[in-house]
């Protein structure tokens, strides 16, 4: 039997595995991903996060998405790995270094009563050169890529926080049809990795609406690494201040681009939803 804990980030939802206090036999981790994830057949969630040993951090994180692509990192479920290792007596430090597919990142967990409430994740510096990103276009930072998509064009901007996102405005994010949108432009040929994309609506410098459709997962209710290029690319074009609050489908998120460091900070909170075990063949 298989340990888990389902936890959240803004309704963003994983199933987390601890995979550092002792050696677990997962399968096929892919597998295993959708299996879990099937809110029908399975537990249901986003995708799955496992926590492991590292050699050049406190804890490693591995994600697995909803379709079992294993992803670079995820704002959301890194602030529950911050939760899962204090909460379960797995560290007793206060600022935690977790490693991921996009580097070292740095939280720095809010304990009240011995429990971890909110978490700010040093996220690092985005990424705005094109082949880095990746994004198929000539300029940097990519501001002003457009993309048809049935029958509308989109302009986006483009930015990575360790895995890709696009970003463009739209005029009411509550109205607009994702699901008709979201598949077609994750996969376009100008993203070589594929993309997460991001529909936004600016309500002024310090406070943006988005919904987000998500690479390998559909949409959700977060996304902690979205909101973060969200942040930039809204200040790269002059639409936003360097802090913001990014209002998701799941509550809102405190996104700081820090001028002198470069680096982008997200603040946000962590709950565990319940716990249990399984069996999978």
């Amino acid at each position: 039997m298989i340990k888990f804990t389902k936890m959240h980030g803004l309704g963003n939802d994983y199933v987390y595995i601890d995979c550092y206090s002792k050696e677990v036999n997962l399968g096929n981790i892919s597998d295993l991903a959708k299996f879990m994830s099937n809110r029908h057949f399975g537990i249901g969630s986003d995708g799955i996060i496992l926590i492991c040993r590292s050699d050049i951090a406190d804890f490693k994180m591995r994600m697995f998405n909803f379709d079992g692509s294993e992803a670079e990192m995820c704002g959301n479920g890194i602030r529950c790995v911050g939760k899962f290792v204090y909460d379960k007596g797995l560290t007793n430090k206060e600022t935690v270094k977790i490693e991921t597919l996009a580097g070292i990142k740095i939280l720095n967990l809010n304990v009240k009563n011995s429990k971890v409430e909110t978490v700010r994740v040093d996220m690092g510096e985005p990424i705005l050169e094109p082949k880095e990103i990746p994004v198929n276009f000539d300029k940097q930072p990519v501001k002003g890529l457009k993309i048809n998509a049935i029958d509308r064009e989109f302009n986006f901007t483009c930015v990575s926080m360790g895995n890709p996102h696009a970003i463009t405005l739209v005029e009411n994010t509550k109205e607009f049809d994702i699901e008709k949108y979201g598949p077609i432009l994750e996969v376009d040929e100008h993203f070589p990795k594929r993309s997460n994309i991001e529909f936004i609506e600016v309500i002024d410098k310090n406070n943006v609406k988005m919904r987000v459709w998500e690479r390998g997962a559909g949409e959700t209710l977060a996304c902690g690494t979205g909101a973060c290029a969200t942040a930039v690319a809204c200040n790269i074009n002059g639409l936003t201040d360097r802090k913001v609050n990014i209002e998701l489908l799941g509550g809102t998120l405190e996104i700081e681009w820090d001028e002198e460091t470069n680096h982008v900070f997200m603040t946000g909170p962590a709950t565990i939803v319940f716990e249990g075990e399984f069996k999978f063949n």
